[in-house]
């Protein structure tokens, strides 16, 4: 496997591989966001989930329930002291079936104790990206809407794989908004 470049991802991009789509880096004022060199900085949108315990729930991950969530549309989002939210990425991914696609967070937010879930973007996958900030301090933290919040690495297999994500109908396949666990 190979890690692919910035003009690779524009020309795949120019095809509907990320939309909507950042040409160059974006960075006055704002936590940056768009094409680097070896990698796409994406954005989180202004629709978020904030856990809070209120109901006292468990957290299951085969019987999740929405009430653990307050949901907030907003262009700062604080996440409470030890706790997570759930957002989504603007764009939308389309990957091809011969990449792997994985996500990571951004440094100026890892330096504020704030982490994102590195998860892999499947061959043949869609839809918006799920994203998870979790807030590793004992203090509030803010995470902007429409900045920068993760960086995908694309990288290219060396042979295509036999299934793909498409092909065994995954069941995250052309997720829209921000989407909890399923089974």
């Amino acid at each position: 496997m190979s890690i692919l470049p910035d003009h690779w991802i524009r020309a795949q991009a120019q095809k509907g591989m990320i939309e909507p789509f950042v040409e160059h880096q974006e960075r006055k004022g704002v936590v940056s966001y768009g094409v680097s060199s070896y990698g796409y900085d994406a954005r989180v949108s202004r629709e978020f989930k904030i856990f809070t315990n209120v109901d006292n729930a468990i957290v299951d991950p085969k019987e999740f329930s929405e009430q653990s969530f307050v949901n907030r549309e907003t262009d700062v989002c604080i996440i409470p002291p030890n706790s997570f939210v759930l957002g989504r990425t603007v764009e939308y991914f389309r990957i091809p079936k011969d990449v792997l696609v994985i996500c990571l967070g951004k440094s100026t937010y890892a330096r504020c104790g704030i982490i994102v879930n590195v998860t892999p973007l499947e061959p043949e996958w869609e839809g918006h990206v799920t994203l998870e900030f979790s807030n590793t301090t004992p203090l509030p933290a803010k995470i902007y809407a429409n900045e920068g919040a993760c960086q995908f690495l694309f990288l290219k297999a060396d042979s295509l794989c036999e299934t793909s994500y498409k092909d065994r109908h995954g069941k995250y396949m052309g997720q829209k908004g921000v989407t909890l666990p399923k089974l």
